[in-house]
């Protein structure tokens, strides 16, 4: 079965891609065991609410602006992109030590700076695995990946709190240091395979203000990154914003609050992990993009009226299990409408432009929370959802 999927069956083997879904693995974990209370440990060591809200941000910009100089920089490291994943783990690692052994605003910025830099690193991840694969299974690698990912978000979120009830709140900073090493063996282990004939002689022909006009021209990539930097956005206002705010002021903490968070992410891993296992064409992923983003409005639009854990939770099952099934589609997309030349920079422009999701999405919805109530934010993320569904009905994201 694994030689059926590889990208290069006779070079590729189940241990190659079992090594690189750890590094993948490992890259998630060392910067999100910390997230789920990042916030209140800053509240913790004194901190003020603005400062903190600077450093969250800042993970956000850092992205927004390293993403696409990468993706740019990456297509001209010939045989040696790995080494810019090797370049994240090491600043994750960075990153950790200064959360253990330092206490000041300017020394956590710089941290939180740094793990951004490493998520920035994702754009070489992609690409280097999308190479394990044949073109028309790129969706399936990609959903692995997608998988991946929020696999290791969700066990983060669920050992955050009990790592730092049990050893205490530097306890989690330790364990993503500890994982940033482990991914940075792995990265000198895992297997680089040369990328095609026609990405080596692009990056001969043209220079990097050609590759970029080249990636900015095109047209189905921009669809997809406004899908995604939509999507993004909606993920990063509800569960990694406001709906463990909302879930409070109703009632629900404590260890009921892992249930909410567990409701999300269940389904979310399960979508992306079943389109693992079937290549979506463009028809079915046109509709799922159109059936995921219609169904996002009305379970958004009744999270304000949802007073107990199992409603609430119900509906972030929905909406965990619907945009698990558009972030895999939509970085599949990149890979498919994306030449192979310029595939590298495709990446880094998707991926620095979707960050903007990432960072204006709860920035704003913050405005609306303060301005009006925390029911206006679920509706103004369910006009979002609208805007992409009729975003997927204006043209279709790949033509075959």
């Amino acid at each position: 079965m694994s030689q059926a999927i590889m990208h290069k069956p006779q070079l590729v083997t189940l241990k190659d891609h079992l090594v690189f879904q750890l590094a993948v693995f490992c890259f998630w974990f060392s910067i999100y065991i910390y997230v789920p209370d990042f916030g209140v440990y800053l509240n913790q060591i004194g901190l003020s609410l603005s400062a903190v809200g600077v450093i969250l941000g800042s993970y956000g910009i850092s992205q927004i602006l390293l993403r696409l100089p990468l993706g740019l920089f990456a297509n001209f490291l010939r045989g040696r992109q790995k080494l810019l994943l090797a370049t994240g783990f090491l600043m994750g690692f960075i990153s950790g030590l200064l959360f253990i052994f330092f206490h000041s605003f300017l020394a956590i910025l710089i941290a939180r700076l740094l793990a951004g830099i490493t998520a920035s690193m994702w754009v070489t991840a992609t690409i280097l695995y999308s190479r394990y694969f044949t073109n028309e299974r790129a969706s399936q690698a990609m959903s692995l990946l997608q998988f991946l990912t929020v696999f290791a978000q969700f066990i983060s979120m669920m050992l955050c709190s009990f790592l730092i009830h049990r050893y205490g709140w530097t306890f989690p900073f330790w364990v993503g240091t500890a994982a940033s090493l482990i991914g940075l063996f792995l990265v000198f282990v895992l297997k680089e395979l040369d990328e095609d004939e026609e990405e080596s002689q692009h990056v001969k022909a043209y220079s990097i203000g050609a590759i970029l006009k080249q990636t900015i021209r095109i047209q189905p990539l921009n669809i997809v990154t406004l899908l995604s930097f939509l999507c993004n956005a909606i993920l990063f206002i509800t569960i990694f914003g406001f709906s463990p705010i909302y879930a409070e002021k109703i009632g629900i903490t404590g260890p009921a609050l892992d249930w909410l968070i567990a409701a999300f992410f269940v389904p979310h891993t399960l979508s992306s992990l079943l389109l693992s296992f079937k290549p979506t064409n463009g028809k079915m992923a046109k509709g799922l993009l159109k059936g995921s983003t219609l169904g996002l409005i009305p379970l958004l639009i009744a999270v304000p009226f949802a007073h107990t854990l199992l409603i609430v939770s119900l509906l972030h099952f929905g909406i965990g299990l619907l945009l698990g099934f558009c972030f895999p589609i939509l970085l599949g997309q990149v890979v498919k409408v994306t030449p192979a030349g310029i595939r590298m920079a495709g990446m880094g422009y998707y991926q620095s432009l979707y960050a903007g999701g990432i960072f204006l999405g709860p920035l704003i919805a913050g405005k609306v929370a303060e301005t009006t109530s925390i029911a206006v934010v679920f509706w103004l993320t369910a006009l979002l959802s609208a805007i992409a569904f009729i975003v997927t009905l204006i043209r279709p994201v790949e033509k075959t």
